[in-house]
């Protein structure tokens, strides 16, 4: 079998799935339809991850299929995929095999350095050599060495009241859709505040628990950090914001305050960067944060 052949078999394939007999024209597809094929010598099959799950309908003859999809609309949950025998459907495999590896490119990916030097983010790097070393030793994402203490201290000077993080963490998607917008949602929501952030460092392979290494180095007041959330099958680019009071070495989890599921599809970046300014003005008048914030 040569290539165009191949081609072949695989575009008749697609336009089955998508409900057309082969051989057929492709017209455009509508929303939540399977993808079609290009359909030209040379063309290549459409992004399957582009469907939007919350509109994908896949159940055949069902008995209220208008109020299913109105559920669909609250959700991207796997819902509603239809079967094929007792299987999936061969669409539906597909597409969760799709999201699967969006999820472990944004692993084992990193930030694209003209990302941190277009946005004027300042480098510095853990204890973590490369990336096999920092999922398998998370002590190392927590701490710096000498040198880049020294570039810490000069970057955010002694007791800064609010120091900006951005950490890659264990999703460079995240941190490349989200992180611009919302840092600069957070300067602009803390300049109405009266209060001046600095320039903002960048971590790379970080752990949370690097704010508090950061915060001990600096005696900054208020740490915020950026950082990419572990990708699940429904987004590779939800990023994470933390944020703590006097941080140091040995704090308690519970004393972090957390803005989570900050991507296009849950909190939007911009949104999130107005609250995490609202916090941080909050815990500098209160003098706390995580549970013992009152809000």
């Amino acid at each position: 079998m040569n290539e165009q052949e191949l081609r072949s078999m695989v575009e008749k394939l697609v336009l089955e799935l998508a409900g057309s007999p082969a051989g057929a024209s492709a017209p455009a597809a509508p929303a939540g339809s399977a993808p079609r094929s290009a359909g030209e010598e040379g063309g290549c099959l459409e992004d399957i991850t582009q469907i939007d799950l919350r509109r994908q309908y896949l159940v055949e003859h069902p008995k209220n299929g208008d109020a299913f999809r109105d559920l669909k609309l609250k959700t991207p949950a796997r819902l509603g995929v239809g079967r094929a025998g007792a299987r999936y459907r061969t669409i539906t495999m597909l597409r969760m095999r799709a999201d699967h590896a969006a999820a472990q490119d944004s692993v084992f990916s990193h930030v694209d350095e003209t990302f941190i030097d277009k946005n004027g983010f300042v480098f510095v790097q853990t204890l973590c050599t490369s990336k096999d070393e920092y999922l398998t030793r998370p002590d190392k994402g927590r701490r710096f060495d000498q040198a880049n203490q020294d570039i810490i201290k000069t970057t955010l000077g002694q007791n800064p009241k609010v120091a900006l993080v951005v950490g890659d963490g264990l999703s460079s998607a995240a941190i490349e859709a989200n992180a611009a917008d919302c840092i600069s949602a957070i300067q602009a929501g803390l300049k109405s505040y009266g209060l001046e952030s600095g320039p903002v460092l960048f971590v790379k392979y970080c752990r949370v628990g690097a704010s508090d290494h950061i915060g001990e180095i600096t005696g900054a007041e208020v740490v915020c950090m950026l950082v990419g959330e572990r990708p699940g099958l429904v987004t590779a680019e939800s990023m994470s914001a933390y944020l703590t009071y006097r941080p140091h070495i040995g704090i308690p989890e519970s004393k972090r305050t957390v803005i989570s599921n900050i991507h296009r599809q849950g909190t939007t970046a911009v949104e999130a960067g107005a609250h995490v300014a609202q916090l941080i003005h909050t815990m500098l008048e209160k003098k706390a944060s995580g549970i013992d914030l009152k809000l």
